[in-house]
């Protein structure tokens, strides 16, 4: 038994959560225009419609404002900022960057993490099947969070996770409206070449797999 086969198991694919399913759903209210810049998101409205206390309103705000989507001031509250589709842009460039670095780390090291992996993709062909897009994009998230931690490199983790992955990702699905199938049998494919064991193709793949996102046209707001 090889050591990365003693190693614990992998933590399973997560679900989205409350906080998320609402940043998701006001996420699709700013970009598609719905949430008009400079307009005021009252924390109280939007916990009864969502039917929920402001707990995970506030936490779902906090990301917006993390993201730059929305911005908060005191005895204002929390305002729509303009979306800026380059910020997107520029952050899949970033990404393609790490997680090239990532998965050759990984593959160097013989840590692919196959099984778990494999878990993520079974979740986002049933995301494609039942059009989930919040589950897709989790899924995806999972995905490459494997890849990334797989790496070890902490200050690669870190950078990484700077870049709010889900919550970016969440906004690219949205955005860009790729076909969800086409989505998870491309991340089949990430898989299948870093199983095969060819690290100069891995990472090429991975690298065009982020720069697509950055390259597709955005729909125009509705």
């Amino acid at each position: 038994m090889t050591d990365h086969e003693r190693r614990p198991a992998a933590p399973r694919v997560s679900r989205p959560t409350f906080s998320s399913l609402i940043r998701d759903g006001l996420l699709e209210r700013i970009t598609s225009g719905e949430y008009a810049a400079g307009e005021r998101l009252v924390e109280t409205r939007i916990a009864t419609e969502f039917g929920t206390s402001q707990a995970p309103v506030r936490e779902a705000l906090r990301d917006l404002e993390a993201l730059g989507l929305i911005e908060s001031r005191p005895r204002m509250g929390s305002t729509v900022v303009p979306f800026a589709e380059q910020t997107l842009r520029e952050a899949y460039v970033v990404r393609a960057a790490l997680e090239e670095a990532a998965t050759r780390l990984c593959m160097l090291r013989g840590a692919v993490p196959r099984s778990v992996m494999e878990k993520a993709v079974a979740e986002m062909r049933r995301s494609a099947e039942t059009g989930d897009v919040a589950l897709m994009g989790t899924s995806s998230s999972t995905f490459h969070r494997l890849v990334v931690e797989a790496s070890e490199n902490r200050l690669l983790i870190r950078a990484w996770e700077a870049l709010q992955i889900e919550a970016r990702t969440s906004i690219a699905l949205m955005v860009l409206e790729p076909d969800l199938a086409t989505v998870a049998e491309d991340h089949q494919q990430l898989l299948q070449d870093m199983v095969d064991g060819d690290v100069e193709r891995a990472c090429r793949h991975a690298r065009e797999h982020q720069l697509a996102y950055a390259q597709l046209p955005h729909r125009p707001n509705r």
